[in-house]
């Protein structure tokens, strides 16, 4: 079995002085994902860059303290091929990361926010759109496909807890919604709402309003592999007793 998780760290420098790394080494994770860096790697300690039994690699932004993701893989499991994308305009913001292991490649994104009055909803459509056309291309080639992390959409309803209040907010805008459906329906599984058809599972909580004390949160983050690859998923699961980011980790246990 691989235990694989994604998280959501809203600064890895900030994470790392609230346990990070002892999390890290409890948990033992095979891979972890990590989504909103905020760094690049000449700016990360030692500790960060090679923790114990860990080997990583960094795609940052171009731009300092934004966006940007990383991935961890245990020093037995070095992946074949670690790379960006390849699509300037998503790679120049260290939106995506392409590991290649035995069995499947794992697609670590931080998908944009729209933001408000949908400034950039075109920026994430197109981002959408070029996802689905690179998994499709790396399943032409016989390839399994794990995409993970911030897909900054609530897709349906039940992945928020306000969904009527929120209408007209970043993240469950319609058109994003609907973009996510055209993802899944190109022959990808949500595994996490394929597993677990119930309410009141969340993965983002604002600081605001003890909205996570309170559990008033939307589910965001997400572990999708192609149809093909279903009968390799054990468990999809969320743990969101975890501190530290306003998001909390996904973790997802294949089959190797």
């Amino acid at each position: 079995m691989l235990k694989l998780l994604s998280w959501n760290v809203n600064g890895v420098r900030a994470i790392l002085n609230k346990g990070f790394l002892d999390w890290l080494h409890e948990e033992q994770p095979d891979i972890l994902c990590l989504q909103e860096t905020k760094a690049h790697p000449g700016q990360l300690p030692p500790a960060l860059l090679e923790p114990d039994g860990y080997a990583t690699a960094w795609c940052a932004a171009q731009r300092k303290g934004y966006s940007g993701v990383g991935t961890f893989y245990k020093s037995s499991l070095k992946p074949l091929t670690i790379a960006p994308m390849g699509a300037e305009e998503f790679d120049r913001e260290g939106r995506v990361q392409v590991s290649t292991f035995n069995g499947f490649t794992l697609v670590n994104a931080y998908f944009p926010n729209s933001q408000d009055e949908r400034a950039r909803l075109p920026y994430k459509l197109d981002f959408i759109d070029a996802m689905i056309d690179f998994c499709n291309h790396l399943r032409k080639k016989k390839q399994n496909v794990v995409i993970t992390g911030d897909f900054n959409v609530a897709h349906e309803r039940i992945d928020l807890a306000r969904p009527d209040d929120n209408k007209d907010s970043p993240g469950f805008y319609i058109e994003e919604r609907e973009a996510m459906t055209k993802f899944l329906a190109a022959g990808y599984i949500d595994t996490f709402r394929h597993f677990e058809p119930g309410p009141g599972h969340y993965t983002w909580w604002s600081y605001r309003s003890g909205a996570r004390e309170r559990n008033v949160g939307w589910r965001i983050d997400y572990f999708c592999v192609n149809r093909e690859f279903l009968p390799k998923v054990v468990k999809p699961y969320i743990l969101p007793h975890v501190m530290g980011s306003d998001h909390c980790p996904v973790g997802l246990i294949v089959k190797e």
